[in-house]
C-alpha cells in the first residue's frame, strides 16, 4: 500500500482512529502544545512595565516595614490572597519568614528575566551585619494591566557587602 488516498476513496468511511478518545488525545495534544508555546513566546515587560513591578514590590515591602497588613495583602496575586484569606494571616506569615525584607538596611532591584514564562524580579537585601541575600520575586499580570506578587524566594549570597 501506497499510503496515499485518491479524492473519495475513503468518502464514507470514518477510520477506527478517529474515534472520540482519540480524537480527544489529539485535541489534548495540540492544546498542551499551544499552552507551551504561548509560554514560551511570552515575550520580556517592557521598560515600562518592569518599573511598575519594581513600584509594586517596593511598595509591598514599605507596606510591610510599616505593618500595614490590608496594604502589603493588596500587592499579592489572588491565589497568594486566597492561600492567607486575609491580610492579618498574610502579615504574620511575612514577619515569620522573611524577616531579612524588613530589616534589610540597603536593598537594590537586580536586572529582572523572563524565565520559562513567569516574569521573575530580583531584589539584593544588605543586612546590618553585610550578609547580603536576594529576594527573588514571581509576578503575574493581572487582567486589568496591574502587576502582583505572586511568590517571594529569598536566596542567600556568596558575596558579602563591605
Amino acid at each position: 500500500m501506497s499510503g496515499v488516498c485518491h479524492a473519495g476513496a475513503m468518502k464514507g468511511v470514518v477510520p477506527a482512529r478517529w474515534s472520540l478518545r482519540g480524537a480527544m488525545a489529539r485535541f489534548a495534544i495540540v492544546a498542551a502544545a499551544c499552552w507551551i508555546g504561548a509560554a514560551a513566546a511570552q515575550t520580556a515587560p517592557t521598560a515600562a512595565e518592569w518599573q511598575a513591578i519594581q513600584q509594586v514590590i517596593a511598595a509591598q515591602r514599605a507596606a510591610i516595614i510599616a505593618g500595614e497588613a490590608e496594604k502589603a495583602f493588596s500587592y499579592a496575586a489572588p491565589g497568594i490572597q486566597q492561600q492567607f484569606g486575609d491580610a492579618a494571616n498574610f502579615l504574620a506569615m511575612v514577619d515569620a519568614a522573611y524577616a531579612a525584607l524588613e530589616s534589610a538596611r540597603y536593598v537594590e532591584f537586580l536586572e529582572g528575566a523572563v524565565i520559562d514564562g513567569i516574569v521573575v524580579q530580583p531584589l539584593r537585601l544588605i543586612d546590618a551585619d553585610n550578609t547580603v541575600r536576594v529576594a527573588l520575586y514571581t509576578m503575574e499580570k493581572q487582567a486589568s494591566g496591574e502587576w502582583r506578587i505572586s511568590s517571594c524566594r529569598i536566596a542567600p549570597s556568596t558575596v558579602r557587602a563591605a
